[in-house]
């Protein structure tokens, strides 16, 4: 079975780092949302294994057998592919006592479209001998089929030009178009995107939910989802969404927590100086995919293009924001994802710090034309961090790449997956 299913596949950026964890770790996790191809890549790895054994979850005999006999579910001496472990969670107390027999790596690879560290009955089952790597949907690097090196150039101090010929609508259809495998390479019109799409959001609010965390109104968690996806690229109030959905706040807070343990929505924390600080910073709340955004909210690319749209900038910022989340795991540069928001309302739409400190920050814009005031933002950060600050970019439905000062500068959203010209 291991060959099977993969003629679709599409080389992705995370391949070699689940080839390099296999190398060196007992238990590897692909985690990711249902449908990012966290299979298909597994299968492509296994494939060069021919002692390996493959379990599928998804198959209710062989769920079975493994929510009744977990010990002996596991008995292989080679590597052993378990898919979509969060269905029986109780596999991971029997696949800590097999590698705490042997420290041999790369027996286990599992794939799970839910964080396991986040279900309370396994979050302490494997410390220290389980690596997880994150797999999101394509990026549009992987879809072009270069890998984007944008963070660390950014880190470096940006210089260059990425000339483009790329207009906002494009920008619109790539986002409505979104990064999830079947839809990027088997669905050719929109009325098939969105048949997907009603698919895929009906099949996690009715499965996905119980699977995780025993949801039993699963409209509620679909209600939820759009109410949230309304407010992609905005602060995340608990209090004001569980009154739109007429769900008290402790239940809205579990909902959100189950859809992000899920890679449906991501929290995006607020930076601040102190560390401490942060830990109180209100979130940003977005749609990790933004082919499914446009889904949730009911517009197409056609519609967001017209001047009276106001849902391209959400759109665009959600979608360069998870294009960022997506580049963190390969780039060469350690940072975490931010955003930046002063006491007066003044904001950076995305900032990222690498692990010695050293900051950039991005601004997105669904105009043609950057104007100085559009650095308001970066500059303030720029000024609050000093010499840790090493570029700040407004990225722009426009094509030129332009200087606007000292470390600051407007450049084309493609800028995100291209160096040296091209789309």
């Amino acid at each position: 079975m291991l060959g099977a299913r993969t003629a679709k596949f599409r080389r992705r950026h995370m391949l070699p780092h689940v080839q390099a964890a296999l190398g060196d770790t007992r238990v590897v996790l692909i985690a990711g949302a249902r449908q990012a191809g966290k299979s298909t890549l597994a299968r492509i790895i296994l494939a060069a294994l021919p002692d390996a054994v493959e379990f599928s979850l998804d198959d209710e005999a062989t769920l079975a057998a493994a929510r009744d006999d977990p010990t002996g579910f596991i008995q292989h001496e080679a590597t052993i592919f378990i898919d979509e472990i969060q269905r029986a969670p109780q596999l991971l107390l029997a696949i800590k006592a097999a590698v705490d027999r042997s420290s041999a790596p790369g027996r286990f690879l599992l794939t799970g479209s839910a964080d396991v560290l986040a279900m309370a009955k396994v979050a302490d089952a494997l410390p220290g001998r389980m690596e997880i790597i994150e797999l999101w949907p394509f990026s549009q690097g992987e879809i072009e089929g270069q890998i984007e090196g944008f963070i660390d150039r950014a880190f470096a101090g940006w210089t260059g030009r990425t000339p483009t010929t790329l207009l906002k609508p494009d920008y619109l259809r790539r986002a409505a178009r979104g990064g999830f495998p079947d839809v990027v390479l088997t669905r050719d019109t929109e009325r098939r995107r969105a048949a997907w799409f009603e698919s895929y959001v009906l099949a996690l609010t009715r499965r996905e939910a119980r699977d995780i965390a025993g949801v039993e109104r699963p409209q509620e968690l679909r209600q939820l989802l759009r109410l949230l996806a309304a407010r992609s690229g905005r602060l995340l109030k608990i209090e004001e969404v569980a009154r739109d959905a007429g769900l008290a706040p402790t239940t809205t807070r579990r909902y959100v927590r189950l859809l992000e343990a899920a890679y449906i929505v991501r929290t995006l924390p607020g930076w601040a100086t102190s560390k401490t600080t942060r830990a109180v910073r209100a979130s940003k709340i977005y749609v990790c995919d933004s082919g499914l955004l446009c889904h949730l909210l009911g517009v197409t690319a056609d519609a967001m293009a017209t001047p009276s749209s106001g849902d391209a900038g959400p759109l665009l910022e959600t979608f360069v924001t998870m294009e960022l989340a997506r580049q963190l795991g390969w780039s060469d540069t350690r940072a975490s994802l931010f955003h930046f928001r002063s006491k007066d309302g003044t904001e950076v739409d995305a900032v990222l710090e690498a692990a010695d400190g050293r900051l950039v920050g991005v601004e997105v814009k669904a105009g043609a034309t950057v104007r100085s005031e559009d650095f308001r933002g970066l500059r303030l950060l720029m000024d609050k961090v000093g010499d840790r600050f090493r570029a700040g970019l407004v990225l722009y439905t426009g094509t030129e790449t332009l200087s606007f000062g000292d470390k600051l500068g407007c450049a084309p959203i493609s800028s995100l997956w291209t160096t040296e010209g091209g789309n």
